[in-house]
């Protein structure tokens, strides 16, 4: 090959390494790409998880999660226009402290005192999916609590426990709150709740058999439809708020720190029909949680288990019942909490009950 030739090759052959230069850039680009989307974790979604202590849906307490997701429990997802935070729990497998429930749930990493509280915890979420087996006469049947106050101090009860139910075959589902009394005495057996509709039915809606299910609610929640919630406890009053597209925005307020339930004669009906039978008509403290520590949870508590609510569990096969919808689903994008100065160290619940 003459010089004149080699010559004429050098613009082509540096046309050509320059093309496959930015070839290259253009498939790294696409790769990085590729790899953040694969990295967006929980934490990176909703800022708040330095407050919190994660509970997995095997029960293992991960610590606070931040740059952490299971794919299994806990996990982002986009559902094509924006990232959600995934909380997943099965009907049957280990679970934390006392309780027969599995949960995926954030539990606080400081507590609060009711009466010198100023503290405040929020939510925008959608429920993607409960129990699809259960008990219908079980009120914890085909429902998951979404957010709740829990107590670190004494019998270890729950001033709030927000709540959405869903009946196989129906299409909308309830959002209720309830309130469970700080027994008196040593003897928390005779504890029980009073339930709250927010929309569609309370607890205390049950079927007449447990495969019989009551009507449909007209005001309900739809599964996948968004709903918000506010929690908000100053000087000794917990005040809620509830909000979605749709629907009557409902408000309520409720004192902590004085019970309205301290003598047998404040036992209100709903208790009497619905735990009263099971020797559950205990009375309340009358300061209620007034010197007890509260702290806020939040996320997947699925209240269909195994043992007292009828749902399968395949014998704990995590898979197989995720495959057959015997599972809770909560997904939420956005999430807050305040945490007033007078908080301390929660440590010593999760001591305990790990």
């Amino acid at each position: 090959m003459n010089k004149k030739n080699i010559t004429s090759l050098v613009p082509a052959l540096s046309i050509c390494a320059f093309l496959t230069l930015i070839s290259c850039k253009n498939e790294t680009k696409k790769l990085d790409i590729k790899e953040v989307e694969k990295t967006v974790y929980p934490s990176e979604i909703i800022p708040i998880f330095n407050h919190f202590k994660l509970v997995l849906g095997d029960g293992a307490n991960v610590g606070q999660p931040l740059k952490y997701e299971h794919k299994d429990y806990f996990y982002t997802t986009n559902d094509d226009s924006e990232n959600w935070v995934v909380y997943k729990s099965p009907n049957g497998g280990n679970t934390h402290g006392t309780s027969k429930n599995t949960r995926t749930e954030l539990a606080q990493t400081k507590k609060w005192y009711p009466k010198s509280a100023n503290d405040k915890l929020t939510a925008t979420l959608k429920v993607m999916n409960v129990s699809t087996s259960g008990d219908a006469t079980k009120g914890g049947a085909f429902s998951v609590v979404v957010g709740q106050i829990h107590s670190a101090d004494g019998h270890e009860n729950e001033p709030l426990k927000i709540y959405y139910k869903k009946f196989p075959g129906h299409t909308k589902g309830s959002v209720f709150w309830n309130y469970e009394i700080n027994t008196k005495g040593d003897d928390n057996s005779g504890r029980w709740d009073y339930s709250t509709a927010v929309w569609g039915n309370d607890f205390s809606v049950v079927g007449a058999d447990k495969n019989s299910y009551p009507e449909e609610p007209k005001e309900g929640i739809e599964i996948g439809e968004e709903f918000s919630y506010e929690v908000v406890v100053k000087d000794g009053i917990m005040n809620l708020k509830f909000t979605s597209d749709g629907h009557e925005t409902k408000t309520f307020s409720k004192n902590i720190i004085e019970s309205e339930y301290n003598s047998k004669a404040d036992i209100p009906l709903q208790t009497r029909e619905l735990y009263a039978g099971r020797g559950r008509d205990g009375v309340e403290r009358e300061n209620a949680y007034a010197g007890e520590g509260c702290f806020f949870k939040q996320g997947c508590y699925n209240q269909t288990n195994g043992v007292t609510t009828g749902g399968e569990t395949y014998g704990g096969n995590i898979g197989k019942q995720y495959e057959t919808g015997n599972y809770a689903e909560v997904w939420f994008n956005k999430a807050s909490v305040t945490v007033s100065d007078a908080s301390v160290s929660n440590e010593g619940y999760f001591i305990k009950n790990d």
